[in-house]
This record gives structure tokens, C-alpha cells and sequence, in this order.
């Protein structure tokens, strides 16, 4: 199983050897069937509630930079 939140379009901004992503795709596609989930990630809501709470422990807005 292999799971990401990237569709295979933008896989040449992880991976930087274009071929090299063409041959993986095609590789881990053949013989699969591909499951798309909709909604938000778990872990990204988990980082933005860390967030908050850490910047409402400080006195600061979440989302705005302290200098």
C-alpha cells in the first residue's frame, strides 16, 4: 500500500528525475486500483490545532508571524 497527498502531476516536484517518475508511476499503477479519499487531512488539521493552541498560550493570533 502507498499512500500520498500528491496526485501523480506534481510527483515531478518531489521526485526531480522526470523519467524517473514517469517508470515509478507506471510501475505502481500497473495491476492496482487507485482510492481517492476527499477531505481534509488528519494530520495537517492536527498541526493547525497545535498551532493555535501554541500561539494562544503566547498571547499571539494563530496564523500571524512574531518578530
Amino acid at each position: 500500500m502507498v499512500t500520498t497527498n500528491k496526485p501523480f502531476g506534481e510527483w515531478g516536484e518531489v521526485f526531480p528525475n522526470a523519467s524517473c517518475v514517469v517508470t515509478l508511476a507506471d510501475r505502481l499503477v500497473h495491476r492496482s486500483e487507485i482510492v481517492k479519499v476527499a477531505g481534509e487531512s488528519y494530520r495537517l488539521k492536527e498541526a493547525r490545532d497545535r498551532a493555535a493552541s501554541k500561539a494562544e498560550k503566547r498571547g499571539a493570533k494563530p496564523g500571524s508571524a512574531e518578530r
